[in-house]
C-alpha cells in the first residue's frame, strides 16, 4: 500500500501556505524528481508495502515474505536517499532484527546492489526485488551474521530451525530476537 496520496496532499498545503511570499524557493531537488519517477513507475509484488511518512526521500518497506524459510514473517527496511541520488545508492537499514545470513544484528545488508554494482539507472523497484529474494533465497555467500551463514552452509535443519525461533521471539545461541510474525 502507498501513502502517496496523503503526502501529496499535505505537500500541496504547504505550497499553499507559502504560496504568496516573496522570495520562496518552491523548486524540487533532483534527488526528490528521481524518487518521484520511480515510485511512478514501481511495482511492488504481493509480499511487499512501501509507506512514506513525511518525504519522499526517507520510507519504509514492509516485506512478508509468503514462502520459504521466512514465511509469515515482517520485516521493515528503512530507506533513506540523499542528495546524490541516484548516483549514490539510498541507505537501507533493517529495522526488525532478524536470523539471516546477508543481515546483521544492526540491520546493515548485505546486498552489491547497494554498494559496488549501484549504478544510476536503478531504481528502488530493482532494490524491493532484490531485498525479497534475500528472504526467498537466503545465501552463505559474502554474510554479514557469520555464524547465521555457517549453519545455512552446513545444517540446513539447523538454520530452519533458528529462523523459525527467532521469528517467534525467542533465541537462537545468546542472541534475543523479538516475535516479528503478522
Amino acid at each position: 500500500m502507498i501513502k502517496l496520496f496523503s503526502l501529496k496532499q499535505k505537500k500541496k498545503k504547504e505550497e499553499e501556505g507559502a504560496g504568496g511570499s516573496e522570495g520562496t524557493s518552491n523548486k524540487v531537488s533532483p534527488s526528490h524528481l528521481h524518487i518521484q519517477k520511480d515510485i511512478n513507475e514501481l511495482r511492488l509484488p504481493k509480499e511487499c508495502e512501501i509507506e512514506f511518512p513525511d518525504d519522499l526521500l526517507h520510507f519504509t518497506l514492509v516485506i512478508c515474505p509468503d514462502e520459504g524459510f521466512y514465511k509469515g514473517g515482517k520485516f521493515i527496511f528503512s530507506f533513506q536517499a540523499g542528495g546524490g541520488y541516484p548516483y549514490d545508492p539510498p541507505e537501507v537499514r533493517c529495522q526488525t532484527r532478524v536470523y539471516h545470513p546477508s543481515i546483521d544484528l544492526e540491520g546493515h545488508v548485505c546486498l552489491s546492489l547497494l554498494r559496488e554494482d549501484w549504478k544510476p539507472l536503478r531504481t528502488i523497484n530493482s532494490i524491493v526485488y532484490a531485498l525479497r529474494f534475500l528472504f526467498l533465497e537466503p545465501s552463505p555467500q559474502e554474510p554479514l551474521n557469520e555464524e547465521a551463514a555457517e549453519v545455512l552452509l552446513n545444517n540446513r535443519g539447523l538454520f530452519e530451525k533458528n529462523v523459525w525461533w527467532s521469528m517467534r521471539g525467542g533465541y537462537v545461541g545468546s542472541t534475543y530476537y523479538e516475535r516479528c510474525l503478522r
